[in-house]
């Protein structure tokens, strides 16, 4: 391996600049300290990496980022976004707890819920649960509606029923 190029730059207009470069990898980092931000870029022959800090801010571009540790806390005051331009997958070990305050919404082209044990839609006593679509709703091997009340069937259209024995009591 060859020697580094080491460089201290010292400028009252540009701030602190720390260089050193490999020639053997071709590749140069460079810490720049301008009085407002610290930027640490590295520069190989085919990606370049970067990140900026500033009093209130920190950027991080690069074409991947890893982040490995025992336990992660992120927190936001305001609007939290993630966003992928291809799969986005969300894995659990063990529980996956999702809650809001508020609202909730899922939008999807199609969707898919699958558990291999039970699945169970629950609402407070006075929530109402609506399946709402233009084709069939419900499908299976069995289909129970109990009701502890009253059950209301209605169709604004033709109402049939059919099975090999239909019991009405």
């Amino acid at each position: 391996m060859k020697k580094l190029v080491c460089r201290i730059e010292l400028d009252k207009e540009d701030g602190l600049i720390l260089t050193v470069e490999n020639g053997d990898a071709s590749i140069t980092q460079t810490i720049v300290m301008d009085g407002t931000s610290i930027t640490s870029t590295v520069v190989g022959q085919s990606e370049t990496s970067k990140i900026i800090q500033k009093e209130d801010s920190i950027a991080v571009k690069c074409k991947t980022f890893n982040l490995d540790a025992e336990t992660i806390t992120c927190e936001s005051e305001k609007k939290t976004l993630h966003k992928s331009g291809q799969n986005f997958d969300i894995n659990s070990g063990k529980n996956l707890n999702i809650s809001a305050a508020s609202d909730a919404k899922y939008k999807a082209i199609n969707t898919t819920i699958e558990s291999t044990a039970e699945t169970i839609a629950k609402g407070s006593q006075t929530a109402s649960l609506k399946l709402s679509t233009s084709e069939s709703v419900l499908e299976g091997v069995s289909i129970k509606l109990d009701s502890k009340g009253m059950l209301d069937l209605l169709s604004k259209g033709i109402a049939t029923l059919k099975g090999t024995i239909v019991k009405l009591g």
